[in-house]
């Protein structure tokens, strides 16, 4: 397998520092980064990498991309939060700019992701007890099998993964588990009429970038609207241009009746994250009844116009296309025995690894790591490839280069 390779003393330092005072619910790779730029990585010895896991694509934009720094700093020096006791400058010019960018009538605006889809859960509950007259205490919400949306007690309640859900019972009841990609059993759920909504991944990231049946995502879309049911779409990790447009979504032209936007959002820069909706939808909360000391900060709300502005100008889902298509074509031609699968859209890209040996994935990103590139296992034989989407043609060749030599390991 992997050769044995040493740890600097200097990189030892600080992983001790994290195993004796930080709690152990993570286990990286042992890498510690000091600097970032564009698809590159630095660790504490001067060592570059090519970043492919993108904070888990919240760094769509590349890493300290200049004009997302500048618009830090510049609003940084003059006012970070309000709360939303009182209004800002700023607040209202980003709820006009984020919603005209994506084309709904409002906008919340959150922190982290996991609190975007608690919001858009509680927006739907509520629209479905106003709006659909569900009784009280009755309304669900279908997800799918395999879905990754957080780690609060209430989305893990929903979640199948038995490392995220044991012993962190009771669990909130209100949801109905289908699998994903699959029309009929969808179909078959949507005949309850307590049913409020269908949350959903347009790709499942976390699940290893399952990317569903042409026609999936449009043909739900009209089951939602036929059964009078909101469809909401978690387009955390697969929107901002990551997939090859602006959201997933938009490959079927879906719309969805709740967006959930978050990671990139902000550029990596700080958490930063959004729901958007229709006044039908999104009045139904009034004021007192939501809310976030966070949400909405002048900073958050500068430097998520700039990420959004970024994306378009600088053209990333257009070279999201171009770079994903030659990275799987790249991955494809090695036509390495250890590979059974190579699947993604855009530079949202995952394989799937073919070895007897159970940490097969492990081992290969720990080469990957010694041969200068940063990946992660997920769900034990998967790993995923998503860059920042400024890397170039001649950046994806390197890195299927170094992809093909990692391989070898596995031999």
């Amino acid at each position: 397998m992997v050769p044995n390779y040493t740890i600097s003393e200097k990189t030892q330092h600080f992983l001790g520092l994290e195993e004796q005072y930080g709690a152990h619910n993570y286990h990286p790779l042992p890498v510690v980064l000091s600097r970032g730029e564009g698809v590159f990585v630095w660790d504490v010895d001067g060592k570059r990498y090519y970043d492919f896991l993108s904070g888990y694509s919240a760094v769509n934009q590349g890493h300290c991309h200049p004009k997302i720094v500048a618009a830090l700093v510049e609003q940084a020096s003059k006012l970070t939060l309000t709360s939303r006791a009182f209004y800002s400058d700023l607040l209202g010019e980003y709820t006009r700019y984020i919603t005209r960018y994506f084309g709904y009538d409002k906008v919340l605006p959150m922190n982290t992701g996991v609190e975007a889809v608690e919001t858009a859960l509680k927006l739907c509950r509520r629209w479905g007890y106003m709006v659909k007259g569900i009784p009280e205490n009755k309304a669900k919400i279908i997800v799918c099998a395999d879905n990754f949306h957080g780690r609060t007690l209430n989305v893990v309640s929903f979640s199948t993964d038995p490392v995220a859900r044991k012993n962190f019972g009771p669990y909130m009841p209100g949801y109905e588990v289908i699998p994903y990609n699959n029309l009929p059993a969808l179909e078959k759920a949507l005949q309850d009429p307590d049913v409020a909504g269908f949350m959903v991944e347009p790709i499942q990231g976390e699940a290893g970038v399952k990317v569903p049946d042409q026609g999936y995502l449009s043909n739900a879309r009209q089951y939602c609207s036929d059964a009078g049911v909101l469809f909401i779409a978690d387009e955390i990790q697969t929107g901002l241009a990551r997939t090859g447009k602006m959201l997933a979504c938009d490959h079927e032209n879906v719309r969805p009746d709740i967006l959930i936007l978050g990671k990139a959002l902000s550029g990596g820069m700080l958490p930063v994250s959004a729901v958007l909706a229709d006044d039908e939808i999104m009045l139904t909360i009034k004021p007192g009844e939501h809310g976030s000391t966070y949400g909405g900060n002048p900073l958050a709300c500068k430097v998520a116009m700039t990420a959004l502005e970024v994306l378009r100008t600088e053209q990333m889902a257009e070279n999201a296309v171009k770079m994903g298509e030659l990275l799987r074509k790249g991955i494809t031609d090695i036509q390495s025995p250890h590979i059974s699968i190579v699947r993604g859209k855009g530079l949202l890209n995952a394989i799937i690894i073919n070895h007897p040996h159970e940490d097969a994935a492990w081992e290969l990103c720990l080469a990957l790591k010694e041969n200068g590139l940063l990946a992660k296992p997920t769900h034990g034989d998967k790993i995923r490839f998503a860059p920042p989407l400024v890397i170039t043609a001649a950046q994806i060749s390197d890195c299927v280069s170094i992809i093909k030599k990692s391989l070898e390991t596995l031999d």
